[in-house]
C-alpha cells in the first residue's frame, strides 16, 4: 500500500549514518548542488531529490544500489504499456517529432506541443497520473498531422491520432458506480471486450492458492479472450513483457552477487525465479522472504505490486524503489512497531476483528536512491508491503517512510495556501508548530499500525473480491482512520513521539479536515467527481466526520468574508467520531460488506459541493505553485577501471526533465 504525497506534508531534515564492514574501503562522491525546482508546467512541478549518505556506503553497497536501480529502470516500458495500449506508439511518435521537427519551433503551437509531451512523460502515458482523465492537447489535429508529423517524417496510425483528439478512451481507470468499470477503463489490463461480470466469474473459478494462503490472483497477467475463452497472458520471461523482464532479471542476478547478507540473497533469488516462471505461489514465497529480510542498509521494492490502476483491484502496476536506511530516524520511529499490539488491543474496532498477535511489523525511514515504473516521476511518501492479507497476518510487513522524497516535495517552502484556507490564526499557529511532526506521525501510524491492523472474518474472501472497485479507497481510509484515532492520544507522548499530544492532535485534525474538504479540491476540475483512491478516502472520512460532528457541535462549517472554512470546536468528540467510523470500516472489510462500502464511498467520497468547489478554485488561483510534483532522478554513474570492473559509483544529475526522459527512452526501451 502506498501513502501518497499530500499538498502540505512536513519538512524534515534527515541524516543517514550507515554501518558497514570496517575492512571494506569506502569511496567518496560529491554530487553537484543544484536548485531543487527543475521546472513547472501545466499543473505539474518537477523537482530534484538528494541521496543523503550515499557517499558513506561501501563500494559493495553502492554496487547493490546501482544494480537494483538498473533493474527498476529497465522495466519502464511495462508501466507505459500497462497504462494504455497505444502509449508506447504515442511516446515514440512524440519523441521523434521533438527530435526531428524542422518547422517553426518558436510558435505558440509548438510550445503547446512541448507541454503536451512533458505531461505525457510525467504521467507515463496519455492519461493524467492522478485524475485518470485523458490529457488533451492544446494544439489542433490539423497542426499535428500537417505540421508536426509531416515535418518530422513521423508515422502514426490514424486510429491512434483519432484517440488523441477525441473522447475515445477518455478515462484510464473508471471506478464509478453504475457503469461497467472494465469496459469503461482504458487501462491495458483486459481485452477490449471483457466485462465486469466476466472478470468476477473468471476469478471465482480460477486457482486461488492453498487453503488459508490465497495468492494475489491476477496480479501479474493480462486477461484476454482467445478462441472465445478467457485466458491470462502472464507477465514473465518468455511470456508477455518477456524481453523487458529478461533485462530486469539480468540486473537482479548481478544484485544477488553483492547482497549484504544471506536473507537478501535468498529474497532476490526468489524474485528472479518468480520473474522467470510467473508463478504467484513463488511470489508469495518471495514476499515472505522479503518481509523477513530486515537486516542490512539497502532494501528495494520491485514487481507488479499496487492494484490501484485496476478497476477491479487484481492487476499490479510495475514499480521499483531502491532504498538506503536512515538509521537515526528509523530508531526513533521503531517505537511504533514495538507497541503495535498495544494499539491493536486498544483500537475501537470490534473484538472479533482484532488480531490477537500482531507480528513482524518493521518501520523505518529510508532515503530513496532510485525510482522507477509507477513510482516515477511521481512518488509516494510512504509504503507498506506486502499487500497479501494472510502474509501480513502471519509474517508481518515492512513500513517505510521515504524521508528524502518528503523533504523534496516541500523544498519550495510555504506557498501561502495555509493562511488562505485555515480558519483563524490559532489554526495557522498550530499547523506551524505541530503540523510537520503531526503529518509525519500520521503517516507512520497509517503505515505501521493502520495497514497491519484488523483481520477478516473466517471464510471471507480477499477484500479485492468482496469490496471490488471500492477496496482500495476503503483500505486507505481505514489506515487513515487508525492514524487519526491515535494521533489524538496521550500514548504518543508517553512513547516520546511528541512533547504535547493535544497540540499535535489538534494540528493533525485541523490539517486533515482542511485538506479533505477544501484544499485537495484544487486538484479537481470544476464539475468533476473525485476519483483517485486516496483523495476519495480523505473526502469520505472528512465528510462523514463533519456530518456527525455538526450534529453535536463538534465541527462547524463557517462562511467568513464569502469564504468557506471548517472550524473544529471539540477535538475529543471528533476523536470519538473517527473511532466510530473506524469500527464501521473495519467491519466492512472484515465481513466483506460491499453494499456498505458502496454507500460510504458514493455517499460521502465522490461528489463535491459545486459551489464550494468553485469558490476554492477561485481562492487558489492567486497561487503559482503547481499542485502535483514529480522528480528528475539522480544518475548513478559507474566508474570503471581498465579491466571494466566498477571501482566507484558517482551521483550525476540531468540538467532538466527533458534530458532525463530522452535518456530513458534511448537506454531503457525494450518493447
Amino acid at each position: 500500500m502506498k501513502f501518497p504525497q499530500i499538498i502540505y506534508a512536513f519538512l524534515i531534515t534527515l541524516t543517514l549514518y550507515a554501518c558497514s564492514n570496517q575492512n571494506d574501503k569506502r569511496t567518496q562522491t560529491k554530487a553537484k548542488k543544484l536548485k531543487p525546482l527543475v521546472e513547472q508546467f501545466a499543473d505539474l512541478r518537477v523537482i530534484r531529490y538528494s541521496i543523503p549518505g550515499f557517499e558513506d556506503l561501501t563500494l559493495k553497497e553502492k554496487k547493490l544500489v546501482y544494480y537494483l536501480n538498473q533493474a527498476g529502470l529497465s522495466g519502464r516500458d511495462i508501466i507505459w504499456d500497462q497504462n494504455y495500449r497505444h502509449n508506447l506508439s504515442i511516446r515514440k511518435a512524440l519523441e521523434q517529432i521533438n527530435t526531428a521537427y524542422i518547422g517553426d519551433r518558436t510558435s505558440d503551437s509548438f510550445a503547446a506541443f512541448k507541454v503536451y509531451l512533458k505531461r505525457i512523460w510525467f504521467s507515463n502515458g496519455i492519461h493524467h497520473h492522478y485524475s485518470n482523465d485523458k490529457i488533451k492537447p492544446n494544439f489542433t489535429k490539423t497542426y499535428f498531422i500537417d505540421e508536426l508529423l509531416e515535418k518530422s517524417n513521423t508515422q502514426l496510425d490514424q486510429e491512434i491520432i483519432d484517440v488523441i483528439f477525441s473522447d475515445l478512451d477518455s478515462k484510464k481507470v473508471n471506478k464509478k458506480s453504475g457503469v461497467d468499470n472494465i469496459l469503461s477503463s482504458a487501462v491495458n489490463f483486459y481485452g477490449p471486450d471483457i466485462t465486469d461480470q466476466e472478470v468476477i466469474n473468471f476469478y471465482k473459478k480460477a486457482y486461488n492458492g492453498p487453503k488459508g494462503m490465497p495468492i494475489e490472483a491476477g496480479l501479474n497477467s493480462k486477461l484476454v479472450r482467445e478462441n472465445g475463452e478467457l485466458v491470462e497472458k502472464i507477465w514473465r520471461s518468455g511470456g508477455m513483457y518477456g524481453t523487458v523482464i529478461d533485462q530486469i532479471i539480468e540486473w537482479l542476478e548481478k544484485a544477488m552477487k553483492v547482497a549484504e547478507n544471506k536473507s537478501q540473497m535468498e529474497a532476490l533469488k526468489l524474485l528472479i525465479t518468480y520473474y522467470k516462471t510467473g508463478n504467484l505461489d513463488i511470489w508469495d514465497q518471495y514476499c515472505i522472504a522479503w518481509a523477513n529480510s530486515t537486516e542490512g542498509n539497502i532494501d528495494w521494492i520491485n514487481g507488479f505490486i499496487e492494484v490501484y490502476n485496476d478497476p477491479k483491484g487484481y492487476r499490479g502496476s510495475y514499480e521499483s524503489i531502491v532504498e538506503i536506511k536512515d538509521f537515526d530516524m528509523s530508531k526513533k520511529m521503531e517505537v511504533l512497531s514495538q507497541h503495535a499490539q498495544w494499539f491493536e488491543d486498544h483500537s475501537p474496532i470490534m473484538e472479533e476483528h482484532k488480531k490477537k498477535n500482531v507480528v513482524g511489523i518493521t518501520y523505518k525511514t529510508v532515503h530513496v536512491a532510485g525510482l522507477g515504473g509507477d513510482a516515477s516521476p511521481n512518488s509516494p511518501i510512504g509504503v507498506n508491503l506486502p499487500n497479501n492479507n494472510w502474509i501480513r497476518k502471519q509474517y508481518g510487513s515492512k513500513s517505510v517512510s521515504l524521508g528524502n522524497i518528503t523533504d523534496a516535495y516541500n523544498s519550495g517552502g510555504s506557498s501561502g495556501r495555509l493562511e488562505e484556507f485555515a480558519f483563524d490564526q490559532e489554526e495557522i499557529n498550530g499547523e506551524k508548530a505541530y503540523g510537520e511532526v503531526g503529518d509525519k506521525l500520521h503517516t507512520a501510524l497509517h503505515e505501521v499500525v493502520g495497514h497491519a491492523s484488523g483481520q477478516l472474518n473466517e471464510g471471507i474472501r480477499q477484500p479485492k473480491e468482496t469490496l471490488q472497485n471500492y477496496y482500495s479507497t476503503i483500505e486507505e481510509g481505514r489506515a487513515d482512520l487508525v492514524g487519526l484515532y491515535y494521533a489524538f492520544s496521550p500514548k504518543i507522548q508517553e512513547l516520546g513521539l511528541t512533547d504535547n499530544w493535544r497540540a499535535l492532535g489538534k494540528a493533525t485534525y485541523d490539517g486533515y479536515i482542511r485538506n479533505g474538504l477544501i484544499m485537495q479540491l484544487i486538484r479537481i476540475k470544476l464539475g468533476n467527481d473525485i476519483e483517485e483512491a486516496h483523495m476519495v478516502n480523505r473526502h469520505w472520512v472528512s465528510a462523514w466526520a463533519f456530518e456527525q460532528g455538526a450534529k453535536i457541535n463538534a465541527i462547524e462549517r463557517i462562511t467568513k468574508n464569502d469564504k468557506t472554512y471548517y472550524d473544529i470546536k471539540d477535538y475529543q468528540a471528533l476523536h470519538e467520531i473517527f473511532g466510530q467510523l473506524l469500527k464501521e470500516v473495519q467491519r466492512i472489510k472484515s465481513e466483506g460488506d460491499f453494499e456498505a462500502a458502496k454507500a460510504l464511498v458514493e455517499g460521502y467520497g465522490v461528489k463535491i459541493d459545486q459551489k464550494i468547489h468553485a469558490e476554492v478554485l477561485a481562492r487558489d488561483a492567486k497561487f503559482t505553485s503547481a499542485p502535483y510534483s514529480g522528480f528528475v532522478n539522480p544518475i548513478l554513474h559507474p566508474i570503471m577501471n581498465e579491466e571494466g570492473a566498477i571501482i566507484d559509483i558517482e551521483i550525476h544529475e540531468h540538467k532538466d526533465f527533458e534530458e532525463q526522459m530522452v535518456f530513458y527512452s534511448k537506454k531503457y526501451s525494450f518493447l
